[in-house]
C-alpha cells in the first residue's frame, strides 16, 4: 500500500479534469484533510500557467477580502484554496465568468458545504459544478477497482468473489479510516494525536465559519454521543433527551456537522407502494476512523462480544458505497430500508429508472437465514425492479441464497469489476 496521498491516484481526478473541459467554475468540496489541495494542485500542474491563491495565508486572505474583483483577475486558470474563508469572492467570480464564459477558468476548494454558508452571496447557479472529495476509499488505498455499484447493476446475482481477508482485517481498516494523515501514521498513538487535532480544528474553525457556537462543550458532547450511535436511526427528539440539548439547537448542530462533512444522513427508502416503511434517516460518520477514535475502540475491542463491530462495519460499507456513487458510471441514490416491523436493509441504491440493489452488512463469517429477511422483503416488494441483493460479510466465499440474493466477502466492494 502506498503511504503518501500524493502517490495514490484519486478517483475524483478524472471527474475534475472532465468538468474543467466544459464548466466555467469547478469546486472540489469535502472534509478537511481529505486531500483537496493536493488534488487541485496536481490538476493545475497539468495546465498552462495556472494562478494559485491560498486563502490559508493571512496576507492573501486580506487581499481577497479588500479587493475581490482585483483578486480574481487572471489570464489562465486560477486555483483558489479554501474558498469558504472569503465567500465574497464568489460574487466577483460570477461577474468574471459572465464576461468571459470560457470553461476551466476557476478551480476552487472548500472544507464546508459552500451552499450552507450563512454569508454566501451567490451560489453561481449554472456556472459551477461541485465535486465532492471524500477520504480515501479502500480501492484507492489498496489498488482495487472500486466498481461494485457498476458491477452489481451490470452483473446482478452473477457477482462472485473469493477473499483472503478475515474479520480482523476489515476492523483494522475501519479503525484507520481514510484520511491521508491517519493512513500515514503507523502507530495508534500517532493516529490518536491526529484525530484529536482534527476534531479540535473542525469545531474551532470550520463550524465557526458556518455559525456562531458559544457552547462548544455541547457540540463535543453531541459528537461523542453520535459516534456511539452509528448505524442507528437519526431521531432528534431521542438525541435531545440523551444529550440535554434543546431539540431546535440539536437539529442546528446536526446540520452543521453534516455541512463540515463529519456525519452523513442516509435517507429512508420507500417505493411508494407501501405505508410500512419508516421515514427516519440513518446516521453515518463520513470516516470510521473518527468514529472509532471517539468511542475509544480499537480493532481488538471492536471484535469483543460487546464491541461495536457490527455498527462500525455497516458504517464502513455504507460510506464506501457513498464514495463510489460520486464516480460510478451507474447513477444512483443511497438509502436505507426499514419497515415498522423492523425488517431492514442497511443500504439500498436506486437508479433514476427505478432499478434497485440492496446491501446487508454482517460482521460475522457465517450467514444465517434470518440475515436475509430484509433483502427478501425488498425483492418481494419490487419484483422485476429488484436487480440483486447482497450480504457483505467477513467470510471468504461467495454463497448463493436463492433467487437474486448472494453473500459476498466484504472486499467485493473494491475488488469486483463489471
Amino acid at each position: 500500500m502506498a503511504t503518501h496521498d500524493d502517490l495514490i491516484r484519486r478517483r475524483a481526478e478524472d471527474l475534475v479534469a472532465e468538468a474543467l473541459d466544459d464548466t466555467r467554475v469547478v469546486l472540489v468540496n469535502g472534509a478537511r484533510q481529505a486531500g483537496k489541495s493536493t488534488l487541485t494542485r496536481l490538476t493545475a500542474a497539468r495546465r498552462a500557467a495556472p494562478v494559485l491563491r491560498l486563502l490559508d495565508d493571512a496576507a492573501t486572505l486580506r487581499a481577497a477580502v479588500d479587493d475581490p474583483a482585483g483578486f480574481v483577475e487572471h489570464d489562465s486558470m486560477m486555483v483558489i484554496d479554501e474558498i469558504q474563508l472569503a465567500p465574497e469572492l464568489l460574487s466577483a467570480i460570477k461577474v468574471a465568468v459572465d464576461l468571459d464564459p470560457a470553461p476551466g477558468r476557476y478551480l476552487l476548494t472548500g472544507s464546508s458545504r459552500i451552499l450552507a454558508m450563512r454569508t454566501l452571496p451567490d451560489a453561481l447557479p449554472g456556472r459551477m459544478e461541485v465535486i465532492e472529495l471524500w477520504p480515501f476509499s479502500q480501492g484507492e488505498l489498496h489498488g482495487g477497482a472500486d466498481c461494485f455499484i457498476d458491477a452489481a447493476f451490470a452483473v446482478g446475482p452473477g457477482l462472485s468473489r473469493t477473499s483472503a481477508l478475515r474479520k480482523r482485517d476489515y476492523l483494522d481498516r475501519a479503525v484507520i479510516g481514510g484520511f491521508p494523515e491517519a493512513v500515514r501514521r503507523r502507530t495508534p498513538r500517532r493516529r490518536t494525536a491526529f484525530f484529536n487535532s482534527y476534531l479540535s480544528t473542525l469545531i474551532e474553525r470550520d463550524v465557526l465559519e458556518l455559525a456562531s457556537i458559544e457552547r462548544h462543550g455541547e457540540l463535543l458532547k453531541l459528537i461523542g454521543l453520535l459516534a456511539g450511535r452509528i448505524g442507528g436511526l437519526l431521531v432528534p427528539a431521542s438525541l435531545a433527551t440523551a444529550s440535554g440539548i434543546p431539540r431546535t439547537t440539536l437539529v442546528r448542530y446536526l446540520e452543521l456537522l453534516a455541512s463540515v462533512f463529519l456525519i452523513k444522513s442516509v435517507p429512508a427508502w420507500t417505493s411508494g407502494l407501501t405505508g410500512r416503511a419508516v421515514g427516519t434517516p440513518k446516521l453515518a460518520f463520513v470516516d470510521t476512523g473518527i468514529a472509532c477514535h471517539l468511542t475509544g475502540q480499537d480493532a481488538a475491542r471492536l471484535a469483543e462480544p460487546d464491541g461495536a463491530a457490527g455498527a462500525v462495519l455497516e458504517n464502513f460499507v455504507v460510506m464506501e458505497l457513498a464514495r463510489q456513487l460520486t464516480w460510478s458510471e451507474q447513477q444512483g441514490r443511497l438509502f436505507h430500508y426499514r419497515t415498522k416491523d423492523k425488517v431492514e436493509v442497511d443500504a439500498v441504491i436506486e437508479t433514476p429508472r427505478g432499478d434497485v440493489i440492496g446491501v446487508e452488512v454482517k460482521a460475522g463469517a457465517t450467514v444465517r437465514t434470518e440475515d436475509l429477511a430484509g433483502l427478501r422483503n425488498l425483492a418481494s416488494l419490487l419484483g422485476d425492479r429488484f436487480v440483486a441483493g447482497y450480504v457483505l460479510y467477513t467470510g471468504q466465499q461467495t454463497l448463493p441464497f436463492g433467487d437474486r440474493i448472494r453473500a459476498l466477502p466484504m472486499d467485493a466492494l473494491w475488488e469486483v469489476s463489471p
